[in-house]
């Protein structure tokens, strides 16, 4: 008996320690019970919302990548394991040993084999003790049930990516599960729509009467841009017919079309209720995303103090997430972004691979993730530690942009400002240098959007109208001139991006990431100083 007791108090010990070694400041699972009841409150009676976990991706032969969580998933129940599917119902359900339950989540089972290789499981006996779930069954359940979702009058999910791989591994991978819910719910029997042909059915059915011929003509220019439009008949009639009185019936049975129901599953509601949710912050929320964007403005300060000519852009990205590992934080929340010079005009340019960023600007969008929530920070700086005239005119004017834009982040005000403001700054600004031939002159050096919300995503969804208290938005203007621009060969390969994300409060906007220098002084004042980094030097391998 004494032994069996000191077994239990070993077990007990030992699990608080592993506990206390393992990051305690997640989401607590009253956050995201919260998150269910709030979804329940918007769904319609006799409804139920599916919302599937993340499947892992194969990178290789038999590695996969790093797995990384459906963020509706793990908002709406913190599971961090793939191969898992929640299911939320409008009103309590009852099974057949008559338990009543509103939400069930299925898991994968402990499985001891398995997890000496890849971790530990929560199991289903975890899901109830850590994620607060009374009804919990494993995933391999979900596939043998035979549940009937032909019962409900809507059944709620997001468009399926179909990008799920068949491991063979177990009978209640995503792949199997999403499979398994297609031939319960009668998904393969749908007609599902392309989006692009959707769209054009809905321009279609909101045409002005006087402007149906107009639409036809323009339609019919799109058919060799667009192939999937030549395949709908709807469209093909439309574009040929002869009279607007024809136009007008095809209009009428296009209306027609789009509110016939040809099933009870729905993929509207889901994907506006989450963005409606998602896009205002709670004080939990905004306590993981600030913590999230202050270790990535660390990252840009300590790369300020590091940077020397001879780096290349693979080492300056290596400081930049050091810094993050350093702090805990379990990603990058997107592929780093290091652009020296012509590189930094790829908006999107990821290979950073430049051996040596010399006298380059080097624009550096990076961002931490830290407990699930990321950040997104720009800063542009000079490798050799002092802007030329050419780059701190391009520099300073994205900055006076940026403030302009920063200054309108208001509640009240449109999502669409900031990007009106940075525009017409950087337009006139342009021009005044000779870049353009006027304020209006068309150009390609500022080509994208202004703002986006984080969170749980790098581009966080969200409603994108009117600005609402703890929003958190990013305002990036930047000016792009890569080499054979349509002006002086003196601004050729310089890129400027400047990104803060903004926290929107009834007193005004709060730029959460502005410890990291912005202005051309401060900047060169954080390259002047020594980094601990200096005297940081590996061997030799050549």
């Amino acid at each position: 008996m004494k032994l069996k007791l000191l077994v239990l108090l070993l077990t007990i010990s030992c699990t608080n320690l592993l506990k206390s070694q393992t990051p305690t400041d997640y989401l607590p699972k009253e956050f995201h019970k919260k998150r269910r009841e709030i979804l329940r409150s918007k769904m319609p009676s006799n409804s139920v919302a599916v919302v599937f976990a993340n499947p892992l991706r194969n990178r290789a032969n038999d590695v996969d990548y790093v797995f990384h969580q459906d963020p509706n998933f793990y908002y709406l129940t913190g599971f961090r394991e793939p191969n898992a599917v929640v299911l939320i119902f409008s009103e309590n359900q009852t099974d057949a040993n008559g338990n009543s339950y509103n939400e069930i989540i299925y898991v994968p089972k402990r499985d001891p084999r398995s997890e000496m290789w890849n971790g530990k499981r929560l199991g289903v006996a975890g899901a109830k003790e850590e994620l607060g779930f009374t009804m919990a069954k494993t995933s391999e359940e979900f596939t043998m049930e035979s549940l009937d979702f032909k019962k409900f009058d809507n059944v709620h999910i997001v468009k399926f990516s179909d990008d799920y791989r068949n491991n063979s591994r177990d009978k209640g991978e995503t792949y199997d599960l999403v499979n398994a819910f297609k031939n319960k719910s009668g998904y393969h029997s749908m007609k599902i729509k392309n989006p692009n042909v959707q769209y054009i059915h809905k321009a279609i059915a909101n045409v002005p009467d006087a402007r149906l011929e107009e639409l036809a003509k323009n339609l019919s220019k799109s058919l060799e841009i667009y192939p999937e439009y030549k395949k709908d008949p709807l469209i093909n009639e439309y574009i040929s017919a002869d009279s607007d009185i024809l136009r007008k019936e095809l209009k009428q049975k296009i209306k027609l079309s789009l509110n016939k129901r040809e099933s009870n599953i729905d993929f509207k509601l889901l994907p506006e209720v989450l963005a409606e949710m998602r896009e205002v912050k709670t004080p939990e929320e905004l306590k993981l995303l600030t913590k999230a964007i202050r270790i990535s403005a660390v990252g840009q300060i300590e790369v300020m103090k590091a940077m020397q000519p001879e780096m290349s852009e693979t080492e300056i990205q290596g400081i930049h997430e050091f810094v993050y590992k350093k702090y805990g934080a379990e990603y990058e929340g997107y592929p780093s972004i290091v652009g020296a010079g012509n590189n930094g005009c790829i908006l999107h340019y990821i290979e950073n691979n430049k051996t040596k960023v010399g006298k380059d600007l080097v624009l550096m969008d990076l961002g931490a993730e830290y407990r699930g929530y990321t950040a997104d920070v720009t800063r542009t700086i000079p490798a050799n530690g002092k802007f030329s005239p050419e780059q701190r005119a391009i520099y300073e004017l994205v900055l006076e942009a940026q403030d302009a834009g920063i200054e309108v982040c208001k509640p009240g005000n449109q999502f669409w400002q900031p990007g009106q403001e940075t525009k017409n700054i950087i337009n006139e600004g342009l021009a005044a240098l000779g870049i353009i031939s006027s304020p209006s002159a068309k150009h390609n050096y500022f080509p994208h959007g202004t703002s986006h919300h984080i969170g749980l995503d790098v581009h966080d969804p969200g409603t994108y109208g009117a600005f609402k208290e703890n929003m958190v938005i990013t305002v990036e203007p930047g000016i792009y001139i890569p080499e054979g621009s349509p002006c002086d060969k003196k601004w050729w390969g310089i890129a400027v991006r400047i990104e803060d994300d903004i926290l929107i409060t009834k007193n005004g906007p709060v730029n959460l990431s502005g410890e990291a220098p912005r202005t051309v002084e401060n900047i060169e004042k954080m390259m002047a100083k020594k980094s601990i980094l200096n005297d940081f030097v590996l061997p030799n391998l050549d």
